[in-house]
């Protein structure tokens, strides 16, 4: 059954994602170039291997297959990913102007013409079919035939006497001048429409090709450096005034794989060491991949220092791995696993639960939240902290009386405008929020998913500092 479903997934994805990439095709190489044009083909083959990346990107990175093939596909894959978003919503975006631009343009040519109903304009008058006749010395905008040299001063127009009636002729073009169409006698207005509609099509595709790349490139920088420290402060009511100015270090959504290894890994325990914590608190998606596929990645974890220890909840990156050998993982590498338990810290306690993602896709492998078995049977005098990697958890530890939820999971929507998708699953997007009067911190998380790609969501390690209540 899950064979099948995986091949029904792969054929819609599939399906969909050529048909996203043809309109592109169809924007970007097709409306910029002549028929025959040897870039049409060009433009299709790159852009269906580009897609080809994208899919295997997608399916397999991450997923259990060798980890230099994860990578192999990963980059080029999901950047592409990346830059194919933003593309298509340009081009999209774009559609309205391409049509105003075209239709506008269509109707002038089509008013200029219509607005001189004289068949035989005086030839020293500054008209629309002077221009066009000077663009291209073998248009003509009359059907005149060109005088004899020795009737100069005769009168010009030869047409017969037909009783005030306007030829056939001539009744026929101004029927193509009033609908904006060129006519039988209307040479080089079919070209110059098809020469404006390139125009206009090159400038929007080159535009919106130049914006894609720029923000992308960005994008990468931002996903890519070392996560910068965000400060922020929250008074506890109940917490005991000799733990005023307590810190803690939250680290989320690092997201460790083939694509963000053992580098980036000692680059964050680095910056993390570097506050001084008291106490270091993972709050999910540690990694991607399995925990044997990236032992020596998440081998610099080992080096975490905080005078209360390191604490480890999973998050939904875990529980589609495998959390159970994450926790046993941790452990190895000297942090504490809360799976829906908490310990007694000497100023508060401390509680994990596992994710929401159980319940939410039915994995019947893995342990649920269990907010019961974390926070049952506790001393109700004294402030707990919870741990929960997505932050609507706060809807059912409400009546758990917790003083702090601490959560990730949104990654602060990491690429925009996909922040307000995160932020109608998620509830709350990023920061500092109170519901019912207790107060939930959403941090932006120290990597990426999908995409190596980070626009208006900064990755960040969150040094947060307690203050005791008066």
């Amino acid at each position: 059954m899950a064979f099948a479903w995986f091949i029904v997934r792969l054929l819609a994805v599939t399906v969909g994602f050529a048909a996203l990439h043809g309109y592109v095709w169809w924007r970007l190489c097709r409306d910029t170039t002549k028929p025959g044009s040897k870039w049409r083909p060009i433009g299709a083959v790159v852009l269906g291997v580009l897609a080809v990346f994208g899919l295997l990107a997608r399916f397999f990175s991450p997923s259990e297959a060798p980890m230099a093939f994860q990578e192999w596909v990963g980059w080029p894959g999901w950047i592409w990913f990346g830059i194919f978003m933003y593309l298509f919503g340009l081009l999209v975006v774009a559609e309205p102007v391409r049509w105003f631009l075209l239709r506008r343009k269509r109707i002038e040519g089509a008013g200029v013409r219509a607005a001189d109903p004289d068949p035989d304009p005086d030839p020293d008058s500054d008209s629309d079919s002077d221009s066009d006749s000077e663009a291209d010395p073998q248009a003509s905008t009359d059907c005149r035939t060109p005088e004899p040299s020795s009737k100069r001063g005769a009168p010009r127009d030869n047409t017969p006497d037909l009783g005030g009636q306007t030829p056939p002729d001539r009744r026929t073009r101004a029927s193509f001048l009033k609908r904006g169409v060129p006519g039988p006698d209307t040479p080089g207005l079919g070209e110059r429409t098809h020469t404006r509609r390139l125009v206009v099509s090159r400038a929007i595709g080159l535009s919106a090709s130049v914006l894609a790349l720029g923000t992308v490139g960005h994008g990468l920088y931002e996903g890519y450096r070392t996560p910068p420290l965000k400060a922020v402060t929250v008074p506890l009511s109940r917490l005991p005034r000799r733990f005023d100015g307590y810190r803690i270090a939250i680290v989320g959504d690092t997201h460790f794989s083939a694509l963000r290894g053992r580098g980036y890994c000692e680059r964050v325990v680095e910056r993390i060491n570097g506050v001084q914590a008291d106490l270091i608190a993972f709050v999910g998606d540690l990694a991607s991949n399995e925990a044997d596929q990236i032992r020596e990645a998440t081998d610099p974890l080992a080096k975490l220092q905080a005078r209360d220890g390191a604490f480890f909840v999973a998050g939904n990156a875990e529980h589609y791995v495998g959390a159970e050998e994450w926790y046993d993982r941790v452990a190895e590498l000297g942090m504490t696993g809360l799976p829906n338990t908490r310990v007694e810290l000497a100023g508060f306690d401390l509680a994990g639960v596992n994710d929401l993602i159980v319940e939410q896709r039915h994995l019947v492998d893995e342990t649920g939240p269990d907010l019961e078995a974390a926070l049952a049977d506790r001393d109700p005098e004294r402030p707990v902290i919870l741990m929960a990697h997505q932050p609507n958890m706060i809807d059912r530890a409400l009546g758990y009386g917790i003083d702090l939820q601490l959560s990730g999971h949104t990654h602060g929507g990491q690429m925009w405008p996909v922040h307000y998708l995160s932020q109608l699953r998620s509830g709350q997007l990023t920061g500092l929020e109170e519901y019912e009067g207790t107060p939930v911190y959403v941090t932006n998380g120290a990597g990426t998913n999908g995409p190596p790609i980070r626009v208006g969501a900064d990755a960040d390690i969150t040094v947060m500092i307690l203050r005791a209540g008066n």
